[in-house]
């Protein structure tokens, strides 16, 4: 099958590449309950030499800066407390994580979460969390451009691999909210 956009080899369904997805993503796929068929969720294989935003797009193709989304994990704290959220912003962004994320967590202070907490919790590899498969207890904040994107070029959950989604699809994922100005300009 064509991917529907970037210029991969091939894109083929999630579900008739399970193998390919790391536990969580593969769980989620199984799962799937979406407004979408499963079907629509496709999976394409990239080289993980190219999986920063930057090579990348060189490489598969330069309309995919603007069709891509990054999946960042932020803990927020308050009281002693953390919670862990999941951000989706367009890769020509950056997570508002001081402003609009620390105050939908309702948090005192938010950051990036340390690399072993974000793959740990997750049960994805550095560099590849997407937002399919992440756990359910997360807030998952998706800024709303992504939403307004035909297809969203995201994580696979490793870096070898990449998921093509359509924008609306993250908008109704477990935990997901939609929020104006999560991705500010870089």
């Amino acid at each position: 099958m064509r991917a529907p956009i970037g210029d991969f080899d091939t894109a083929t369904p999630a579900p008739d590449c399970l193998d390919e997805l790391t536990a969580p993503v593969a769980d989620a796929v199984r799962r799937w309950s979406g407004s979408v068929p499963v079907e629509q969720i496709l999976y394409v294989e990239t080289d993980p030499q190219w999986a920063d935003t930057a090579v990348f797009v060189e490489h598969y193709g330069r309309e995919l800066l603007e069709q891509s989304a990054n999946c960042v994990v932020v803990a927020g704290k308050r009281g002693g407390e953390s919670t862990l959220a999941a951000c989706l912003a367009l890769s020509t962004t950056r997570v508002d994580v001081n402003g609009v994320v620390r105050r939908h967590l309702g948090a005192r202070k938010a950051s990036f979460a340390p690399m072993d907490v974000a793959t740990g919790e997750s049960g994805m590899e550095y560099g590849g969390i997407t937002p399919v498969g992440l756990p359910e207890s997360w807030p998952l904040l998706v800024d709303s451009a992504v939403v307004d994107l035909p297809w969203v070029l995201v994580g696979s959950g490793r870096r070898r691999g990449k998921l093509l989604v359509p924008g609306k699809v993250l908008a109704a994922l477990p935990g997901a909210v939609v929020l104006n100005g999560l991705g500010t300009p870089v």
